[in-house]
């Protein structure tokens, strides 16, 4: 099913306008938000035109992977669960040498996440003095872009670092070369010769974009339409970043986490950001806004979808709204699949 797009989104401030008019249904990525409270995603594959077996992601729920039949039930499709996370857990078992390998670099990474939590505090709190200071635009102005560029520094520096561990990783370990993962990824590679569109379910970010990035999933995915929900829409995106202004342990910061697999690459999506966000504070969301320049920031509430296509936002639902520079959130319009 092609599906019409809606007229005047490239209006929002930083999303391009659309350089096509049909949703194409190869290499489209549909970034959807909670559906727990509202599902959708099965109404979205219906209106792909999709027939099934429909491939299924849900290496973020952990060991709760295949307790799947919900999900099932509300898709309405055959489906196949690709079992990334227990594929994984095949791989440790099967090769200790690779799990301990992993859990070096594991370590390595919570360690850099640590020293880049603690860098971020001062950084967020200078930012967050200038944008509340009251002195003539003239002269805070400047002022507040340079705060902003040392903490986007931070972000990028944290990133580059992340990224660096994984190549070494790659080059020392070589997991292509290893029988116990090439046998693995050649598996799912056979399975998905039947999948046209994938769904990847929410939960642990983390867990989930290492699954992905371990058994070489981002070529395979890059082909297909993939309609990915909750953490697994932040996982395919360029940058991952975790957030929460009001988390159990106090008052929290944004912080980036990983580069993502980069299907979707003009935005970072905040799913629950209207659990986990103070939308009300105009100071936050353009900090937020202009932290992750030139992505967009978007809230996705719950049940609510943007379509990418070629690195750009093309469609969106109801209940998609923008963060803007200056703290206001922008609503894109509605259209397709409705």
């Amino acid at each position: 099913m092609r599906c019409p797009l809606p007229p005047g989104l490239g209006g929002i401030p930083g999303i391009p306008v659309p350089t096509s008019h049909a949703l194409t249904h190869t290499g489209t990525i549909v970034l959807c938000g909670p559906q727990r409270l509202r599902p959708t995603v099965g109404a979205i594959v219906r209106d792909l035109g999709v027939k099934g077996p429909i491939g299924l992601i849900t290496a973020g729920w952990q060991e709760r992977e295949t307790e799947d039949e919900e999900l099932r039930g509300h898709l309405g499709l055959p489906a196949v669960n690709l079992r990334l996370y227990g594929r994984w857990e095949e791989v440790f078992h099967n090769d200790p040498e690779v799990f301990e390998m992993h859990r070096r670099r594991q370590d390595h990474v919570r360690q850099l996440q640590h020293l880049h939590r603690r860098r971020l505090r001062r950084a967020m709190s200078a930012c967050r003095d200038m944008l509340q200071s009251e002195a003539e635009p003239w002269l805070i102005e400047p002022e507040r872009a340079d705060a902003i560029a040392a903490l986007t520094t931070i972000d990028d520096h944290h990133l580059a670092r992340v990224k660096a561990l994984h190549l070494r990783f790659e080059a020392e370990f070589k997991p292509a070369e290893r029988p116990s993962i090439a046998a693995q990824r050649a598996e799912i590679a056979e399975v998905l010769q039947d999948v046209d569109v994938v769904a990847i379910a929410g939960g642990h970010v983390a867990v989930l974009l290492n699954r992905l990035r371990l058994l070489a999933l981002r070529p395979l995915l890059a082909t297909r339409t993939v309609v990915a929900w909750s953490a697994g829409a932040m996982a395919m995106t360029d940058r991952v970043l975790l957030f929460h202004d009001s988390p159990p342990q106090g008052a929290g910061d944004a912080e980036m986490l990983d580069h993502g697999l980069g299907l979707a690459p003009a935005v970072v999506v905040l799913p629950h950001a209207h659990r986990r966000l103070r939308l009300d504070d105009r100071g936050r969301v353009g900090l937020m806004a202009r932290r992750v320049r030139p992505a967009q920031c978007l809230a996705l509430a719950d049940g609510s979808y943007v379509i990418a296509e070629q690195g750009r936002i093309t469609a969106g639902s109801e209940g998609v709204r923008a963060f803007a520079d200056d703290g206001a959130l922008v609503a894109l319009p509605a259209g397709a699949f409705q």
